[in-house]
C-alpha cells in the first residue's frame, strides 16, 4: 500500500552508515580493549636505592603485561610510616627484611606474598681521590665530611654504621659525619662534592658511569648484617601478582643482577 503515491518502504532497508570519525573511535576502543584487556594501575613504593633498577623492571614489565606503574620513592622508613597512616601504595619494595614483615604482622599487608627480591651491596667510595688506602683512610686529617645514610631511617645507614662499628672507627668518624636522609641523598652528598667519602650502595656507581673513577672498598658482608631487600602485597591485585612474579622471572632477576644486586 502507499502513502499519497509513494512505494512502501521495507523493514529490511540499509542501516544508516556510521560517520567515519565514529568509526575510527569505535576501532581504536576496540583496539585497546583486545591489546590489554585486564589493565590495571599499580602504585609502587620503592626503596631509594632501587630507583635504577626499578625504572628498568617498569619498562620491560609494562610493556610485556599491559599493566601501568607509577612508582615513588623515598626511605624504606618513611614510606613504612606512610603506608601505616593510609598512603594508597599496592606494593612495597623496601630496603629490608623488617619493615615488610612489621606490615604483615599488623595487617597492613597480604598474607604470604613477602619475599626477597634483592640484596644489596655497601661500598665505601672516595671519588677524585685515587689509591685511597680504604677503610683506615677515614680516620685521616684529609678527610672532611664522610655520608652515610641515616641509620634510623635507612637499612643501608643501619648497615654502614654496622661496618663502621665492626671496624672500629665508629667513635672517630662520628663527628664528621652527614646522613642522609636515605641512600640516594647521601650518595649525592660524595656525588656533588659536599662530602670527600661516602658508604653507598654499589648499584649506584653501577647505575652512575661518571662515578667510576677514585677510590672504593667493598664493606664485606661479614661487618654487618645483610642488606635483604624484601617486597610485600600491601593490596591485593592482578597487576600486583603480575609484578612479583616478574620480579622472581628470569627477566627480571637478569635486571636485578645487572643494576648491582645480588639475587636470591
Amino acid at each position: 500500500m502507499t502513502d499519497r503515491g509513494h512505494p512502501s518502504r521495507s523493514h529490511d532497508s540499509h542501516p544508516v552508515p556510521i560517520a567515519a570519525p565514529a568509526r575510527y573511535l569505535l576501532a581504536l576502543v576496540s583496539l585497546l580493549i583486545v591489546s590489554h584487556p585486564l589493565a590495571d594501575r599499580l602504585n609502587l613504593a620503592v626503596a631509594s636505592n632501587f630507583a635504577g633498577a626499578v625504572a628498568l623492571l617498569v619498562e620491560r614489565f609494562e610493556a610485556q603485561r599491559g599493566h601501568h606503574v607509577s612508582v615513588s620513592l623515598g626511605s624504606t622508613g618513611k614510606q613504612y610510616a606512610q603506608i601505616i597512616h593510609g598512603a594508597p601504595f599496592d606494593l612495597f619494595l623496601a630496603a629490608d627484611v623488617e619493615r615488610p614483615k612489621r606490615l604483615e604482622d599488623v595487617g597492613h599487608a597480604i598474607k604470604d606474598t613477602r619475599m626477597t627480591y634483592a640484596i644489596g651491596e655497601l661500598i665505601i667510595w672516595a671519588p677524585g681521590r685515587e689509591r685511597l688506602d680504604l677503610p683506615s683512610a677515614l680516620t685521616s686529617p684529609a678527610i672532611g665530611r664522610i655520608a652515610i645514610a641515616n641509620p634510623r631511617l635507612a637499612p643501608y645507614g643501619r648497615a654502614a654504621r654496622e661496618a663502621l662499628e665492626s671496624l672500629g672507627l665508629w667513635d672517630d668518624v662520628r663527628p664528621r659525619l652527614v646522613r642522609g636522609e636515605n641512600i640516594a641523598q647521601a650518595f649525592q652528598f660524595v656525588y656533588s662534592g659536599n662530602a670527600d667519602v661516602g658508604l653507598v650502595a654499589g648499584a649506584q656507581l653501577v647505575a652512575h658511569a661518571s662515578a667510576a673513577s677514585g677510590s672504593r672498598w667493598p664493606v664485606p658482608p661479614g661487618l654487618h648484617r645483610p642488606i635483604e631487600q624484601q617486597a610485600v602485597l600491601l593490596r591485593d591485585s592482578r597487576a600486583g601478582r603480575a609484578f612479583l612474579d616478574f620480579l622472581r622471572s628470569d627477566d627480571g632477576r637478569t635486571v636485578i643482577r645487572k643494576a648491582g644486586y645480588r639475587v636470591p
